[in-house]
């Protein structure tokens, strides 16, 4: 496991865009204050938006089966059978 750079508060205030694009790149710093860590950048996680075929059938064929007659009864016992009418005022 990597150690995250320290860097101190100064150097943050002084080089802040270098350090804040490090950080947008992947980097993890460890802020310091007299010589004491006080807080860590890091960067945000994203949402991956796209999973490929190949990774959605490979996570399928792990997953638990489902039992459809089950299934269908928690619907049943969930569902609305009566939904209100929005016209009937």
């Amino acid at each position: 496991m990597s150690v995250q750079p320290e860097i101190t508060q100064r150097d943050l205030r002084s080089r802040s865009r270098e350090i804040l694009d490090a950080v947008q790149g992947g980097q993890s710093f460890t802020v310091t204050r007299d010589g004491h860590p006080i807080g860590q950048l890091v960067p945000l996680r994203r949402r991956r938006r796209f999973v490929s075929r190949q990774e959605f059938a490979a996570m399928s064929r792990t997953a638990p089966g489902t039992n459809l007659d089950r299934f269908r009864a928690d619907q049943d016992v969930t569902a609305d059978t009566h939904p209100d009418d929005p016209y009937d005022r």
